[in-house]
C-alpha cells in the first residue's frame, strides 16, 4: 500500500492548506474571539497566542490573516463601529438632520451591551497605551467623522470632525466608563435630544 506524500512545510505565518480552505468564515471566527479577548482582558494582557487559541486556530493563521496584533485589534474593534455599513446611513440624504443621525448612532453603539463591552476596552486602554489610540483615532475619527464632514463639503472638516469626536468620546467616557450621574442614567433620548444641535453646528454651519 502507498503512504500517503507528506504535507509540505509551512514558511512563517503560513497557514496549513486545509485551514486557508476556511477561508472568510474562519477569518470571522478569528475577529469574534479577538473582540471578546480584548474586552474581557484589554489590550495590554491580549495575546494573538490566546486568540488563536480561543478561535481554535493556529497562531500563525491569526498572522497570516490579520498581521500585528495592532491590526487584529483594530479588525476586532471594527466589528463594533462597521463603519462602511453606517457612514452611507449617517450621511443619508443630506447635510440636515446628520447632527441628529451620528449621535443617534454613537449613542446606539454604546447602549448595545454587546458592541459596548469591546469599546470599553478601546477607550480604557487607548488612555496608557499608543496602539490601541491609534485604532480608537482611525476607526472613529478618520473611518467615520471625517469622511462624514469631507461628503458634506464643509470648511476644515478634519478640524470638525475632531471637534464631533471629543463631544461623543467625552459623553462615552463620562457616561459608560466614570458613570457620572445623572449622564449615566440618563434616557438616550434626552441625550439624543440634546447633543444633535451641536454636532449639526460642528458639520454644517460655515
Amino acid at each position: 500500500m502507498t503512504e500517503p506524500a507528506p504535507r509540505p512545510r509551512r514558511g512563517p505565518g503560513r497557514p496549513r492548506q486545509d485551514e486557508a480552505d476556511e477561508g472568510p468564515g474562519t477569518q470571522e471566527r478569528i475577529r469574534v474571539a479577538a473582540r471578546a479577548e480584548f474586552a474581557a482582558r484589554g489590550y495590554d494582557k491580549t495575546s494573538v497566542r490566546g486568540i488563536a487559541k480561543a478561535a481554535g486556530v493556529d497562531p500563525a493563521l491569526v498572522h497570516h490573516y490579520f498581521g500585528s496584533k495592532d491590526d487584529l485589534f483594530a479588525a476586532a474593534i471594527e466589528l463594533s463601529l462597521e463603519p462602511a455599513l453606517v457612514v452611507p446611513q449617517i450621511i443619508g440624504s443630506g447635510p440636515e438632520g446628520i447632527g441628529e443621525r451620528l449621535a443617534r448612532y454613537f449613542l446606539g453603539v454604546w447602549e448595545n451591551p454587546v458592541t459596548r463591552v469591546p469599546l470599553l476596552a478601546v477607550i480604557r486602554s487607548a488612555l496608557t497605551h499608543e496602539a490601541a489610540a491609534k485604532v480608537l483615532r482611525g476607526l472613529i475619527l478618520r473611518r467615520v467623522l471625517e469622511r462624514v464632514a469631507a461628503d458634506l463639503n464643509v470648511p476644515d472638516p478634519t478640524f470638525r470632525a475632531e471637534l464631533a469626536a471629543s463631544h461623543m468620546i467625552g459623553i462615552a467616557i463620562l457616561r459608560y466608563v466614570v458613570r457620572v450621574e445623572p449622564l449615566a442614567s440618563a434616557d438616550p433620548e434626552s441625550i439624543v435630544a440634546l447633543v444633535a444641535p451641536t454636532l449639526q453646528r460642528y458639520l454644517t454651519e460655515d
